[in-house]
């Protein structure tokens, strides 16, 4: 295949690395494999339209994109515009899309190795208002905990992890409530929670709540009511100990479209797509595309199981 690689060197992983070397060793084991590959490697504030301008080149088979969950949230969201399969080379925090694929754990050249051997298939993409995610729309204790792990200084994925995990404490003292009124596959309901999130395919088992599986045709719908603060430390232990089926508040069910609206709407308010604090809309319609996207798929390797 004749793949075009789009590169974030701020991304995760590769912001320490030389990328000049890796751009070699990547080009060596394609090659090996019996791939062209073109390059674009780009700063972080670039990416995006590198991402655009590779999603619609000529005279390619795919695109991969290397870097974290927002690198891929938006190839993903340029590829289902334009066509072009993706491929995904993960070098973030969580990888969560990359671990739905059967990419996860893997070092980034054994991840290439695995695409290496990859064949096209299709899978699942979603979209709020018409903005496609690839992992989660999530409204209440996700975003609020974004804004206060932002307010930590931290520049590398340990120091991201701890404060993330500063920011959950945080949390748990101050949680979120708020009103919605939900529409999910038609039926109605108005209730006042401190958690919405809708995935792109429900979540799997694993304390991460990544997808197992992309090819459902089916959103995960996750609600929980209003929560004191042990409400809300139960639910994180519960989510971390595998035990969310358990939780007696977090409601789960699948659904083909979900519509929300929020009728104490503050323009302050924020949602999280994809692991992006983005203003939360008035209303959000969120559907799901199945097969849309198509996807380099690992097969014949360790990773195709993983999926």
């Amino acid at each position: 295949m004749k793949l075009h690689l789009v590169l974030n060197r701020d991304g995760g992983t590769f912001g320490t690395l030389d990328m000049d070397a890796f751009r070699a060793t990547a080009d060596a084991l394609l090659a090996a494999s019996g791939h062209d590959a073109t390059f674009d490697i780009v700063a972080g504030a670039e990416i995006e339209a590198a991402l655009v301008r590779g999603a619609d080149r000529t005279g390619i088979d795919a695109m991969i994109a290397g870097g974290g969950d927002g690198t891929v949230s938006a190839a993903a969201r340029a590829c289902w515009q334009s066509g072009m399969p993706l491929g995904v080379l993960p070098a973030g925090t969580m990888n969560l899309f990359a671990r739905s694929l059967g990419l996860f754990p893997l070092g980034l050249e054994a991840a290439l190795a695995a695409l290496a051997r990859s064949e096209i298939a299709p899978a699942d993409i979603s979209s709020v208002n018409g903005k496609g995610f690839v992992h989660q729309f999530a409204a209440g204790l996700h975003p609020r905990m974004v804004r206060f792990r932002n307010r930590y200084d931290y520049a590398t994925r340990l120091g991201k992890i701890r404060a993330s995990v500063q920011a959950a404490v945080d949390v748990i003292f101050d949680p979120p409530t708020f009103q919605v009124d939900a529409s999910v596959d038609g039926a109605s309901e108005r209730s006042t929670v401190s958690m919405i999130s809708v995935s792109n395919n429900p979540y799997g088992p694993d304390p991460l709540m990544f997808q197992d599986r992309l090819d459902t045709g089916r959103l995960g719908f996750y609600t929980a009511p209003a929560l004191s603060p042990a409400g809300v430390a139960r639910l994180a232990f519960d989510i971390l100990s595998a035990r969310r089926d358990r939780n007696p508040h977090l409601t789960e069910r699948p659904a083909e479209a979900v519509a929300l609206s929020f009728p104490r709407h503050r323009n302050s308010a924020n949602m999280v797509l994809d692991g992006e604090l983005l203003p939360l809309p008035r209303e959000a319609d969120i559907r799901i595309h199945p097969g849309a996207l198509k996807v380099l798929r690992p097969v014949n390797g360790p990773t195709a199981d993983a999926r």
